[in-house]
């Protein structure tokens, strides 16, 4: 736990929030700048800035309770859909080095545009590059080849 971060605070319970969920290892609280009703913030209990560097058991404990509330979250507010997000690292906007998952409930016409449009323009591929690009990724994720996009844990060398 951080001392100066304001998750960690509201863990502790040195700051107040509006708690919607809580275990062990993960918090779920209104949001103070919400984008829409109802948008709430998943975070671990423990100070961690960015998603790669979770514990396999704080990940698999925060997205236990994003797949739990996203649907309590939508049904109380009547939205028909939700925007999940992960802001990981600063230059994607993170503003609190905390892991931190929105989930944004949206409603029809409410103009809030889709996930694909934080970058700005996009990005297209040539079809060779995105050949290249895939297999960096594999390469840098250590699977081999045989795996193509299977993640499960045999696949890793």
């Amino acid at each position: 736990m951080s001392d100066t971060c304001i998750f960690c605070r509201i863990v502790k319970g040195s700051i107040s929030a509006h708690k919607v969920y809580e275990d062990d290892l993960v918090l779920a609280f209104l949001d103070i700048h919400p984008s829409a009703v109802g948008h709430i913030l998943i975070v671990p209990k423990v100070h961690v800035a960015r998603v790669e560097d979770l514990t396999e058991k704080d990940s698999l404990a925060l997205f236990r309770v994003l797949r739990k509330l996203v649907g309590d979250v939508q049904r109380a507010v009547e939205s028909q859909a939700s925007t999940i997000g992960i802001n990981n690292g600063p230059e994607s906007g993170q503003e609190i080095p905390h892991v931190h998952i929105h989930i944004i409930p949206r409603f029809r016409n409410d103009h809030g545009g889709v996930i694909q449009s934080v970058s700005g323009k996009g990005y297209r591929y040539r079809d060779m590059e995105m050949h290249e690009i895939a297999e960096k990724i594999k390469k840098s994720a250590g699977l081999n080849r045989r795996c193509g996009s299977d993640l499960a844990p045999s696949c890793f060398s």
